[in-house]
């Protein structure tokens, strides 16, 4: 192959990576209007309530599901924030879910000392079930409250969240609600990645798409999501996704898809949840969103992981190498890469500052985060050929079906 045949196979390689970066960055410049406009027009959870006690209806009964595997680090904050509520008519069903460390203990101690605690044990959960799920369940079959609210151990409450929620409800007639938290950063690796993985959850499953009758998307937060009893009985309660690990989106997805009325709000100045605790947690968190996606198609298992790539850190890589390149193209390619470069950490910076409240300089991370989260999926496809461990539990994925649950 001569010289000139070089040169050309070159010049033709540089413009089709120019041509995916100006593809990039249009992407980009669509994400950071659109989290622009979560935050400035989704709907939040009212901080004005009016208390009467002269109206029974106004308070029915709410059974809160509290399911814990391994969480003595976090569960006593929890129950302490949750017994605080200024709601009169309540009680906490706290099921631990086989924990190996002093999880069952501290919630047995709750019990102990206060009478709107219920504890139990969910035993061991059998075949084709998935852990959380099966305690779920097993704290419903003991319920008989009107309203059921799931929430995670890991979770932290204010005083006033569980009464603006069913006020909510009721005033806007819902038979759902669904509330964004704060999601709390504990370790330096969620800091620098959480911030880019909040791109997705202000894009496809933001409240303005799950809150409009025009998309299909239906999505709980596992953190916070309250049901009314017959609702969550005519879409087949947890036992109907009782093989999916991402059980909150596959009962958000049942209930907006049978057409009931469910609303999401945001809520992270009221309550706040951890999502990964260090590197290994974070990772696996990462690699578990491939779960459904590699169930339903290989193939769209790979295309999320190459946007995923060519999204966060593409640009980051055609960046040095325009410097070396020698081309027309070299000088436009540069300038692109670097815009979208500094459109990755202005993005990165605004769900710092309104989503998560951490130091600012945490954006600075953006190539980092931008490295984990495609390495997070490609993991996850790897193990999708073996099956996943979640929570010190190994699955298989012959347990595991779409049902409509969208990534």
């Amino acid at each position: 192959m001569g010289v000139d045949m070089v040169i050309a196979v070159v010049d033709v390689l540089n413009a089709i990576l120019f041509a995916i970066m100006l593809g990039v960055l249009g992407t980009w410049l669509y994400l950071l209007a659109y989290t622009i406009r979560s935050y400035m027009y989704a709907p939040r959870l009212s901080s004005s309530y009016r208390d009467d006690d002269n109206d029974p209806s106004s308070k029915p009964r709410v059974d809160i599901i509290v399911p814990a595997r391994d969480e003595e680090r976090f569960i006593a904050r929890c129950l302490n924030s949750l017994l605080k509520q200024r709601y009169t008519n309540f009680r906490i069903i706290a099921v631990d879910d086989s924990s190996s460390d002093a999880t069952a203990r501290i919630m047995e101690e709750f019990a102990k000392r206060d009478a709107r605690v219920l504890f139990i044990h969910a035993g061991e959960k059998p075949d084709g079930w998935v852990g959380k799920n099966w305690a779920c369940y097993q704290a419903y079959l003991r319920s008989d409250a009107e309203l059921l609210l799931f929430t995670d151990a890991d979770s932290i409450h204010d005083e006033m969240l569980l009464p603006l929620a069913v006020r909510r409800m009721l005033n806007d007639g819902l038979h759902a609600l669904t509330l964004v938290p704060r999601l709390e950063c504990i370790d330096p690796w969620t800091k620098a990645t959480l911030p880019l993985l909040l791109v997705f959850l202000h894009s496809r499953y933001s409240p303005l798409r799950v809150n409009s009758n025009k998309h299909d998307t239906g999505y709980f937060f596992g953190s916070y999501y309250i049901i009314r009893r017959e609702v969550y009985e005519a879409i087949g309660t947890h036992k109907g996704v009782r093989n999916e690990i991402i059980e909150d989106g596959a009962l958000g997805a049942r209930v907006k898809k049978q057409g009931y009325r469910m609303r999401m709000f945001l809520a992270d100045d009221l309550f706040s949840a951890v999502w990964a605790r260090d590197i290994s947690t974070l990772m696996n968190g990462l690699s578990r969103l491939m779960v459904p996606i590699y169930h339903a198609s290989k193939a769209k298992a790979f295309g999320v992981f190459l946007i995923t790539f060519f999204l966060f850190l593409y640009p980051f890589l055609l960046l040095p190498y325009t410097i070396t390149m020698q081309s027309s193209l070299s000088m436009y390619m540069a300038i692109t890469s670097i815009v979208t470069c500094l459109m990755i950490t202005v993005t990165s910076l605004i769900h710092i500052i309104k989503g998560l409240g951490i130091n600012p300089l945490y954006a600075l991370a953006s190539p980092l985060g931008s490295l984990l989260i495609p390495m997070g999926f490609l993991l996850g496809m790897t193990k999708s050929k073996h099956g996943v461990r979640w929570r010190n539990r190994s699955y298989t994925y012959e347990l595991y079906r779409a049902d409509g649950f969208k990534i």
